[in-house]
């Protein structure tokens, strides 16, 4: 939960207003949507008046194939998150068709409502099609317009109509976000300018993500006091690496016999995960607890042996930031923005895709003594940070637009 206090009267009308125009944003039906942009702007209240602009897209009711968050479900467009206002519009597009056309349609459901607004200035997170929308607006409206890339959105653009739009905004937004410096190059090589590109690290919720007492939380959970955890959280997904995680587990499973693999969250690797461990004689040492809250992620944390992430592209994973805050040590994938956060005093890092490579990794962490104290100690970036450098490009264009 978001808890903002701007005043019985709303922020004061003097404040420069920002237009986030973007879909990643938390919904009545995925509260966790948008949860870093969400974490980050609800420290920018006292600073500026900002109102959200969702557009979200959805395949059409007969197209049974979509995949199961892109849908068509009548959203709440009423709701308003705790601490925000916001404005929330849907459109219908088609799988494939449909991509040359998403800005278009995304940019005709919140310009009428951002006119109204009339922002000083338009911040996006997401680039195609949103942060294309955004760029477009801002030029009609004659208004800086700030972008953020979050990951997939520049490392995995497969389409020759998604690569030249989101290339048109980066390329033409007054500033480009990135959220690791390996995205930072991504976006030079998509054209933007490199003297418009800033790298601004997610930070964590240092209420909820901090050391704990291992033992005590794996009695609270139930779980055996001298068992080994690796714990995962996060979307059960292919691209995530859940196949390779299984099959390294596998393999050191004969040899730990107190070895156990958490995975937590949804997707359509959890029954495929069940099937493999009932095939193989170990459906008791999967445990999977479904989709967790935050402070329920920080618990399994602080109660596992060591984290991991085995994706095969990740912008700049804030589940690994969350690890680290609570002290946990992290085997992940050496790919995108990962490397910026784990080094050898807080974890180890692998090739994508190589289950032996993982199995050695998840050996080695789980043979060795993290300090107590010393994995958290690597990592301290919390959301106010974060708000306060996006609050800094936000200021200077703001101050060179009313010059």
């Amino acid at each position: 939960t978001l808890a903002v206090q701007s005043g019985p009267g709303g922020p004061p009308a003097s404040l420069p207003r920002i237009a986030v125009l973007t879909s990643y944003f938390p919904t009545r039906e995925e509260p966790y949507r948008g949860h870093t942009a969400a974490q980050a702007l609800a420290f920018l209240h006292d600073r500026a008046r900002l109102r959200a602009f969702v557009p979200l897209p959805a395949y059409p009711a007969w197209y049974r194939r979509a995949p199961r968050e892109f849908r068509y479900r009548r959203m709440d467009l009423e709701f308003q998150p705790p601490g925000f206002e916001a404005t929330y519009s849907q459109f219908i597009t088609l799988p494939g068709l449909g991509r040359p056309f998403n800005g278009h349609l995304a940019l005709a459901q919140v310009r009428p409502a951002i006119e109204a607004f009339k922002p000083d200035l338009i911040l996006n997170y997401w680039l195609y099609p949103d942060g294309w929308a955004a760029v477009k607006l801002g030029r009609q409206l004659r208004v800086p317009v700030v972008v953020c890339a979050l990951g997939s959105d520049l490392r995995r653009v497969d389409d020759y109509f998604t690569r030249r739009y989101t290339s048109y905004a980066v390329r033409e937004a007054d500033c480009v976000l990135t959220v690791s410096h390996e995205l930072a190059r991504q976006a030079v090589a998509f054209g933007a300018p490199p003297d418009r590109v800033r790298t601004i690290l997610n930070g964590f919720d240092e209420t909820i993500f901090q050391p704990g007492d291992q033992q005590a939380e794996r009695a609270r959970l139930g779980l055996d006091a001298d068992g080994e955890y690796i714990a995962y959280v996060g979307s059960l997904i292919g691209t995530k690496g859940l196949r390779e995680l299984w099959t390294a587990f596998a393999s050191l499973a004969a040899e730990r016999p107190r070895l156990r693999l958490v995975c937590g969250g949804e997707g359509p690797i959890g029954e495929e995960l069940k099937g493999l461990a009932a095939h193989a004689g170990l459906a008791g040492r999967l445990l999977l607890p479904g989709k967790l809250s935050g402070r329920q992620v920080r618990d399994w944390m602080v109660a596992a042996s060591v984290f991991c992430l085995p994706s095969y592209s990740e912008g700049c994973p804030n589940v690994v930031i969350e690890s680290l805050a609570s002290d946990r040590a992290v085997v992940a994938s050496d790919v995108g923005g990962i490397p910026e956060l784990v080094n050898e005093a807080n974890g180890l890092l692998v090739p994508p895709r190589d289950a032996t490579a993982l199995a050695a990794a998840l050996k080695t962490a789980l043979n060795l003594r993290w300090e107590p104290g010393a994995v958290a100690a690597t990592y301290r970036r919390n959301w106010r940070q974060v708000a306060d450098e996006t609050w800094d490009v936000c200021q200077r264009l703001l101050a060179a637009s009313r010059r």
